[in-house]
């Protein structure tokens, strides 16, 4: 029987991406958060005890990213806790962990791009629970790779792209964040990462673990980005007609969770020791477009 990889959280963003993109040939076990709650550790003890999986692709997070900050005891108790949970049964198992993590583990107050081992200094409760569940895995499962990444978005769940393609719709007129800078990142790109790493995993048995940055490319502010999703979508006949886009800053658009001025990923460390690529998103967002309009043709 071949290898038995579990994919927990598969029903989100990037979850929905990893089952979609499913090696064939190898047994995958996705679990959605309704059927494995990486919250409760017997659940988790239970499940990886049955499977046996010897990869785990923890998908699972708490990602409401303003709702985290009234919703602290949540938030951790997904992001933090859930991942330990995760760790100590894998590490009993003898599993590797695959995870991932985010570009809000940084201030955001520096104007080079951050690499793996820069200073962390989260600024919201989203960011700082997803490093502290950074810190528990590596201490309770050193057989893991965390790949931070950002601004994410795709044809499944809820993302910038598809909030834009509806207020597009509903509006005329639209201010959107100009001085935040980032790197979109499709959850299909995340997903062909992820499966490289596991068929480099299962092939060789291990892999160079630790943490790692890997995001779409060039950086872009907000209102760039939403730009060049109402130009593509226009395109691509999605959207009749764009809304008038108005670059605003930041203290004009106040939100409960403080956001990252740049935290734009370097991502030397997991093109050379990976051999990741970052993907263009431009090209990504073409992509996902398309299958946006399929779901729309089929639908669904």
């Amino acid at each position: 029987m071949s290898a038995c990889i579990l994919v927990t959280g598969a029903q989100g963003q990037v979850g929905h991406a990893l089952m979609g993109q499913a090696p064939e040939h190898l047994q995958v076990t996705g679990l959605a958060s309704t059927e494995l709650d990486i919250r409760d550790p017997l659940a988790v003890e239970q499940c990886i005890a049955r499977l046996q999986p010897r990869l785990i692709i923890n998908a699972a997070a708490y990602t409401a990213v303003d709702k985290a900050e009234s919703d602290a005891a949540q938030a951790y108790a997904v992001n933090a806790e859930g991942v330990a949970n995760l760790a100590r049964s894998a590490a009993r198992h003898g599993a590797g962990v695959l995870h991932i993590s985010t570009d809000y583990v940084f201030a955001g107050d520096s104007p080079q791009p951050y690499r793996e081992d820069a200073p962390t200094a989260p600024i919201n409760v989203y960011g700082a629970s997803k490093l502290a569940g950074e810190q528990l895995l590596r201490e309770l499962c050193p057989q893991s790779l965390i790949l931070r990444t950002s601004w994410v978005f795709g044809s499944h769940g809820n993302n910038f792209v598809k909030t834009m393609l509806r207020l597009a719709r509903e509006r005329d007129e639209l201010s959107v964040v100009d001085d935040q800078l980032g790197c979109p990142t499709s959850a299909n790109s995340i997903a062909a990462a992820l499966w490289s790493l596991s068929a480099s995993y299962l092939a060789q048995g291990s892999l160079p673990w630790g943490i790692y940055h890997f995001s779409g490319q060039p950086a872009c502010s907000w209102h760039a980005f939403a730009l060049e999703i109402f130009r593509q979508a226009q395109a691509c006949g999605l959207l009749q007609k764009a809304p008038q886009v108005h670059p605003i800053a930041t203290q004009q658009y106040p939100t409960p969770a403080r956001r990252p001025q740049c935290s734009v990923l370097d991502r030397n460390r997991s093109q050379k020791l990976l051999k990741l690529d970052a993907p263009n998103w431009h090209i990504e967002l073409t992509n996902c477009l398309k299958q946006i309009q399929q779901q729309t043709d089929h639908g669904t």
